[in-house]
């Protein structure tokens, strides 16, 4: 069944009930008024802090957006493009684009004018639609992409560019009704893009079957009902978050697009909106625990007892972060998830909400998953020997390839099995442990150091906030192991102390270099190693302390 058939179900049974709530605190805050009185100040529907549509709204206008689509001559072999923070409008918008035959192609909101023109290259887009926060670099390219047909703009009319057009006025003109285009499990659907964190990234061409079956996934992960209300913070281009909220999709259920990370946000988002289950990154999971340990933020402030789930993904996470969490919210279900956008985002594996004693694992095979740990020679690793290989995984959920990259794809996909470049390794019972990204291995006198490992013991010191570990070049040891150490806020800790505090590692493993700086990190929360590599070999500093 094709992902949109959800979105058609929703609106016949469920036409009156709100689907979608847009929250932007910093609009509020602009006004000085309080939430409730927010709406009597400000006309402007587009411009309130808290608008919202029905499920039937939502259908209406995803298939306005077909319509005008189809009438402009895109539809079934074109591609489609987007570049939007999240919005009301993201996932209308989304859902047009599928319903008339097109497939859809999410933009990173960080990309530089330069990314924004590789990615529509790579991706064929005949169409672009963007938001006001990228006009300045559109103004750079606009003029510059050929096979671009033409540029929607979603905001306010005197934000507009004169090379676009307006989308929301020119949809109002097409019909409400479904267009009728028939689409089936094996048609490409979305093309998403890796996390660059490596280079310029590739494009990641996913079918319908994958959609759909990732939203299920979700569903059987979770739990969701039609009760549940969905905190949706993270970027609607990544497949973790669309994902995450496929299974709002699937089970009928309001979803809130909160337009900010700030604790304080977060905790009103949930108390007022009713929130039941929040997917957060580890730095604002990070964020909210260190403003509740310094009492920015009071739990009794809030109301909370119907939030039931927290889950994080995207990056490894600190089993003492979710030790510090458990002992703020006793009641919660915790689980992590794991994914690519190769396997349609999060959920390939997952640790389970019964398995909060394996914290520090990214878990099991997900739901209609298979997963493989390799080693060198390509044979598959037993249970329990302690070996370390590369994580493979197969399942529904898998990519149809890189999207003009055959090459890349050949060796990515491999007789139907994703090599996803992590190394992990099992324990006793099977439960998989991500050591590293295959890239990010420091070798350092000939012993393979593992920088996640380091870094979740570091993340056990009262004083860090957020560390991360690169290899940089050494004479004698060929590389040493560097901490890029983030102090919390109004931590005086000294290079000495973090060293004393690493002590208890291995002395192997204890890193050779500390440098206080602040760890970068991608929209999606996976620190941006090449940078700080990039960074500190510029600026010379190989491993002079390798004696120690």
């Amino acid at each position: 069944m094709p992902i949109t058939e959800a979105l058609i179900r929703n609106a016949f049974l469920h036409g009156n009930e709100v689907a979608l709530t847009e929250i932007n605190p910093a609009i509020r805050e602009e006004h000085g008024v309080t939430w409730s009185e927010f709406d009597l100040v400000e006309p402007n529907p587009a411009k309130r802090y808290r608008r919202e549509i029905t499920w039937r709204e939502f259908n209406e206008q995803s298939n306005r957006v077909a319509h005008m689509l189809l009438d402009s001559g895109i539809g079934e072999g074109n591609k489609v493009a987007m570049l939007l923070m999240n919005c009301l409008e993201w996932l209308p918008v989304y859902f047009g684009i599928l319903k008339s035959g097109a497939v859809v192609v999410p933009l990173n909101y960080r990309y530089t004018a330069d990314e924004i023109k590789y990615c529509l290259e790579l991706s064929d887009s005949d169409l672009l639609i963007f938001g006001p926060e990228f006009v300045s670099r559109m103004d750079e390219i606009s003029d510059d992409l050929p096979r671009i047909r033409r540029f929607y703009f979603v905001g306010e009319d005197e934000d507009r560019p004169a090379y676009a057009d307006d989308l929301m006025a020119r949809i109002a003109h097409f019909a409400a009704e479904d267009p009728g285009i028939e689409l089936s499990d094996a048609d490409d659907a979305a093309i998403y893009f890796s996390s660059g964190t490596t280079g310029f990234p590739k494009a990641i061409l996913h079918n319908h079957e994958s959609l759909l079956f990732a939203g299920e996934a979700e569903v059987a992960h979770h739990s969701q009902t039609r009760d549940d209300v969905f905190l949706c913070i993270p970027p609607l281009y990544h497949t973790g978050a669309k994902i995450h909220w496929f299974g709002s999709l699937l089970s009928g259920s309001r979803a809130v697009l909160l337009r900010g990370v700030r604790p304080d946000w977060i905790m009103r988002a949930v108390s007022e909106e009713g929130c039941t289950v929040v997917w957060l990154l580890v730095p604002w999971a990070q964020d909210i625990l260190d403003a509740l340990d310094r009492g920015d933020i009071k739990l009794e402030d809030y109301r909370l007892s119907q939030w039931r789930l927290m889950h994080i993904g995207a990056q490894p996470v600190p089993p003492s972060l979710i030790k510090r969490w458990k002992e703020y919210f006793p009641h919660h279900q915790y689980d992590t998830n794991y994914g690519l956008s190769e396997s349609m985002g999060p959920g390939c594996v997952h640790l389970g909400v019964d398995n909060i004693e394996h914290v520090g694992a990214i878990g099991v095979p997900g739901w209609g998953w298979k997963a493989e740990i390799r080693d060198a020679n390509d044979e598959a690793i037993e249970v329990g020997s302690g070996k370390v290989g590369e994580l493979c995984v197969t399942g529904p959920g898998l990519m149809t390839c890189y999207y003009n990259d055959e090459v890349a794809t050949a060796e990515t996909l491999r007789d139907g099995w994703l090599y996803t470049g992590d190394m992990a390794e099992f324990d006793d019972e099977g439960f998989i442990y991500l050591v590293d990204r295959k890239k990010d291995v420091v070798i350092s006198g000939g012993e393979n150091l593992y920088p996640v490992q380091i870094e979740d013991f570091m993340h056990g010191c009262d004083e860090i906030k957020d560390v991360a570990v690169i290899g940089l070049p050494d004479e004698r040891l060929g590389e040493i192991a560097a901490a890029i150490v983030e102090l919390k806020p109004g931590s005086a800790a000294t290079e000495d102390d973090i060293n004393a505090f690493c002590m208890a590692l291995p002395r192997y493993k204890r890193p050779r270099k500390i440098i206080f700086d602040d760890v970068p990190r991608n929209a999606t929360g996976k620190i941006e190693k090449p940078v700080l590599r990039e960074r500190y070999n510029a600026e010379g500093l190989v491993g002079k302390e390798s004696k120690r």
